[in-house]
Order: structure tokens, then C-alpha cells, then sequence
């Protein structure tokens, strides 16, 4: 038996994401798909999401984007809108968006240190830019969030080391690129073929723009928030 399958089941795969990424759509197509391949996720933080790849802790991770890509597949995949952080008493809430030029003279954290910049935000020692999905994701009722339209998107990648051949990788890599299930590289993958229905349903979902396979790139605000009174 081979040593990557125990009692017909693969070992699986262990996959790494940064903060704010959410992977249910691909977590339930890959089990409609590879029920006999177990798949599980863990969040890193940022600062080790190369890391984690090298020393074996996660097969892929859904990385922020730059990463050193030495030794590294990556595939860029969605840009992330930048929002800033705020109680929710700051004048900033009263805009709908606002700007860099808005925030200038405001204590902005650095975000790249190893402390919870929305712990901080609370705690009333700055405010934070994010991008949106850490703010969604740490939400709080004592802080809002609001989108800086002229500040630079974050990208969202997949990243795995190069000498990663096996088909399990292969196959997660064509879930998250959209590969569909009737795909013979799915089927030669030992893919489980979808029902009748469960085609059918798919393509209603393309053909209403809705196929869930594939994650559209956000796009980025070009407009410009009201200027605060100074």
C-alpha cells in the first residue's frame, strides 16, 4: 500500500491561511469531490506564511501577497480593499470613505508587528489600515471600518513549494483556479464525477454569472472621500 493512503483514504491535506481569507467554497467543493481526502486548514500568521511552506507545517497557504518566492509556486488570485480602522466615536466613522490625505496627522499603527492592530484600535493607541476582511473578520461593536480609496490593494495568493508533485496539490490547486468536476484531469485524479443534479445545478450557477469555483478579483475604488473639517 502505498504510504500516502491508509486504509483507502489519502493522508490528505493541510492547508495554511492568513487572517481574513475564508475558504468554505472551497472546503465543500473539495469534499464533493475528494470525500476520501481529508482536508485540513490552519491559520498562520503573515509573518510566517513562507515559513510554514518550508519546514512541511502546511502543503499550500493562502498567502498576502509579497512573499519570498524562492523554492515557491505562486498564484496571485483576488486583491483585498484597504479600510481603515476606527472607534466608532472617531470623526472618521461620519464618512462613508475617506483617503490617505484624510488621515494624514492621525497615529497610524504599523501594522507589520506581531500585536493585533484592532486590539490596539480599541485599546485607543491609533488607528489601523487593513485589509477589508481582517476588519470583517475581527469586527467589534466598538469600532467601524471604512474604505481608503486611493490607498494600494493587498493581494491574495496560493502559494506551494516547487518540488511538490503530488496529485493531491494538484488536484486543491484546480479547485481554487476553478477546474470543474467533469474535467478528465479531476476524473484522472481519482475526483468523484457529480450526479445529474448536481451538474444541472452548476450550470444554472454559470449561466447566472454564479459559478462557485471561481473568486473574481476585487476591483479597486477610484473614487475619493469627503475631506474632514480640520
Amino acid at each position: 500500500m502505498d504510504e500516502a493512503e491508509v486504509g483507502g483514504r489519502s493522508r490528505g491535506l493541510r492547508i495554511g491561511f492568513v487572517p481574513g481569507v475564508t475558504l468554505t467554497k472551497w472546503r465543500r467543493i473539495w469534499g464533493e469531490r475528494y470525500p476520501r481526502t481529508p482536508l485540513e486548514v490552519v491559520e498562520v500568521a503573515e509573518d510566517e506564511q513562507g515559513a510554514v511552506l518550508r519546514d512541511g507545517r502546511v502543503d499550500l497557504c493562502f498567502a498576502r501577497l509579497p512573499v519570498d518566492r524562492e523554492g515557491l509556486h505562486v498564484i496571485p488570485l483576488y486583491e483585498e480593499q484597504p479600510v481603515v480602522v476606527v472607534p466608532k466615536d472617531h470623526p472618521v466613522a461620519a464618512f462613508e470613505e475617506v483617503t490617505l490625505a484624510d488621515l494624514a496627522g492621525e497615529d497610524l499603527l504599523d501594522t507589520d508587528v506581531p500585536v493585533d492592530p484592532i486590539d490596539l484600535v480599541a485599546g485607543g493607541v491609533g488607528l489601523a489600515v487593513v485589509p477589508q476582511s481582517v476588519a470583517r473578520s475581527r469586527s467589534r461593536r466598538d469600532l467601524v471600518h471604512r474604505p481608503v480609496s486611493d490607498a494600494e490593494p493587498t493581494t491574495i495568493g496560493l502559494c506551494w513549494l516547487q518540488d511538490d508533485d503530488r496529485p493531491e496539490t494538484e488536484d486543491f490547486i484546480g479547485v481554487v483556479r476553478g477546474r470543474t468536476a467533469n474535467s478528465s484531469r479531476t476524473t484522472q485524479s481519482g475526483g468523484t464525477p457529480p450526479s445529474r443534479a448536481a451538474t444541472r445545478k452548476a450550470a444554472a450557477r454559470q449561466a447566472a454569472g454564479q459559478d462557485p469555483a471561481r473568486k473574481p478579483a476585487r476591483k479597486r475604488s477610484t473614487g475619493r472621500g469627503p475631506k474632514r473639517s480640520r
